[in-house]
This record gives structure tokens, sequence and C-alpha cells, in this order.
């Protein structure tokens, strides 16, 4: 058990954690909703969906959803974790939590993949992105990949100003 305060793990924690839940929720928007929409003007998404089934092709609105819900697991995990103190520290919780950020723009790439694929293949159009919110989330994840070695030093520092002081 870790003998750091208990409160600046577990605000990191939620604040994490709700961010991951937000990046998700955004990414699942962007792949089966704004993706098809931005993709295929001038039609409502049940129109989009029944054109490409009609074609042999769908969004795969489960395999979607299932991949994007790893980053929330792991979040809660790590939430779990600071909350009983096997993590030892805010900095060490953050640093954790912006990894599973860092993660997302591979996972977003990978659960958007397919559905692109199905959008380009049942409308004879690109498979890219056609809506603008990827690039949100790729940001994100490059920022939290920034984030994630200046929060290791200066917990790294704090931690050596506070064995400074009580030598």
């Amino acid at each position: 058990m870790s003998t750091a305060p208990r409160t600046p793990r577990i605000v990191v924690a939620i604040c994490g954690a709700a961010l991951i839940a937000a990046y998700s929720v955004t990414a699942g928007l962007q792949i089966l909703l704004w993706n098809p929409l931005a993709a295929v003007p001038g039609r409502t998404l049940p129109q989009i969906r029944a054109a490409m089934e009609a074609a042999g092709e769908h969004l795969a609105t489960v395999p979607v959803l299932i991949f994007l819900s790893i980053g929330p697991a792991l979040a809660i995990a790590v939430l779990v974790l600071a909350a009983t103190g096997l993590l030892p520290d805010a900095p060490t919780v953050a640093i954790m939590m912006l990894g599973i950020l860092v993660a997302g723009a591979p996972t977003y790439f990978v659960a958007s993949f397919g559905p692109g694929m199905a959008l380009a293949d049942a409308f004879l159009i690109s498979g890219g992105d056609h809506a603008g919110w990827a690039g949100l989330l790729y940001a994100v994840s490059a920022a939290a990949l920034v984030a994630m070695p200046l929060i290791g030093l200066v917990g790294y520092l704090r931690s050596r100003r506070a064995a400074s002081r009580s030598a």
C-alpha cells in the first residue's frame, strides 16, 4: 500500500477515466454516425445503412463498440488500483491514463478501418475519414504522448525534492 495521499490519486483517476470515456464515445460517434453522414451527404443514416446492406456491406456496430470499450475498461482498472492504493501516486496514475489515451489513436484507426472500407465499397468513395472529428482524436493522443514524459519528470523532481527535505 502507498503512503502518498489518496485524494490526488483518486481525482486524477476519475478525471482520466472520464476523459478516456469521452474519447471512446467520440470515436464511436465518428465511426458510426458522423463519418457515414459526411461520406454520403444528403442521405440519412438509415438510408446509408440500407444502401450498404443492399451492397452486402455493414458498419459492424457491435465489433466497433466492443473494440472501443477496451480503453474505458482499462481506465476503470486503473481507477480501482488507484483507489486501493496499489498505485503509488498521482503522477503514476496520470501516466497510466495518458498511456491509454495514446493507445486510443491506433485503437480508433483499427476500429474505423472496417466500417470505412464498407462505406468505400458500398458507395465507391475513399475509405478515409470524411468528418473532421478523427483529427481531434489523433491530436488528443499526440498531446497525451507529449505529456507522459513531462508528468514523469515532474513526479521525479518532486520525489527528489521531498527526499532531500527529509534527509
